[in-house]
């Protein structure tokens, strides 16, 4: 089944890019099945992408951060030094750096699941997304899925793409990543947001099912069918193995 469907927009290069990209799906090669997931950027890459995009003030901000955080690292106890400088980020490197400089910030502290989950609950929306984004890198193991659950529960767009990123992909059980693909759906979130799709689609029989279910109710009430959606069902169709020269049928003659 081939359906017209959205192309990503171009990456610009940016270590907020650079961040994001960790959370897209790629394209796959037609005819074959996603095995692995993508890897990530390693944070070092990351940190040199932005310290090369940052203003010298912005730079030696980020630095004091960095330095602070791995001096002071995350512990039970009251709010670190460090914690005050994610609110800060924004304004110090700007909107578009923000998410990568508190991922970083997060990284050199050494944030826990107990940190994380402190910083994710009493933090902002910002800093919300930001932690979304450092899960793959510091929590190895599902010990921070509610995390992710929660965000997936919010209507907030920029929180739900950062939720269905690498960390999602690895862990999410079945049930409640597909339900996360439907809330993309639902809420306008681009699937191209949804790390590791094509191989997380690849034959699932019961996401087609539901995503046929959901195009005929928008169709029953009139509604237009998100054209991400038919990208998405085109993707859980199993590969049919090419016939061999020998055999252009498929089968012994």
């Amino acid at each position: 089944m081939t359906h017209p469907h959205a192309t990503p927009a171009a990456s610009s290069g940016s270590a907020q890019d650079a961040l994001s990209t960790s959370s897209h799906t790629g394209r796959s090669i037609p005819g074959t099945t996603p095995t692995t997931a993508p890897s990530l950027p390693p944070l070092a890459d990351l940190r040199r992408r932005l310290t090369a995009q940052l203003g010298p003030d912005a730079r030696a901000w980020l630095k004091d951060a960095l330095d602070e955080a791995a001096a002071h690292p995350c512990a039970r106890g009251p709010v670190s030094a460090w914690e005050l400088r994610l609110a800060e980020a924004g304004r110090r490197c700007g909107a578009a750096h923000a998410d990568t400089a508190r991922v970083l910030i997060l990284d050199a502290a050494r944030a826990g699941t107990d940190t994380l989950n402190r910083v994710y609950f009493h933090g902002t929306a910002d800093e919300r997304r930001a932690v979304l984004h450092a899960l793959p890198h510091l929590v190895p193991g599902p010990d921070a899925l509610p995390l992710v659950e929660d965000a997936l529960r919010t209507n907030d767009t920029r929180l739900l793409a950062a939720a269905v990123g690498p960390y999602a992909a690895r862990h999410l059980a079945a049930h409640a990543w597909r339900h996360a693909v439907l809330k993309c759906l639902f809420t306008g979130v681009p699937v191209e947001h949804v790390a590791d799709l094509p191989r997380r689609a690849h034959g699932d029989g019961e996401l087609a099912r539901m995503l046929g279910d959901y195009a005929a109710e928008r169709t029953a009430a009139g509604r237009p069918v998100p054209g991400d959606l038919y990208r998405v069902l085109d993707l859980t169709e199993p590969v049919t193995p090419a016939a061999g020269p020998d055999h252009p049928h498929g089968k012994e003659s």
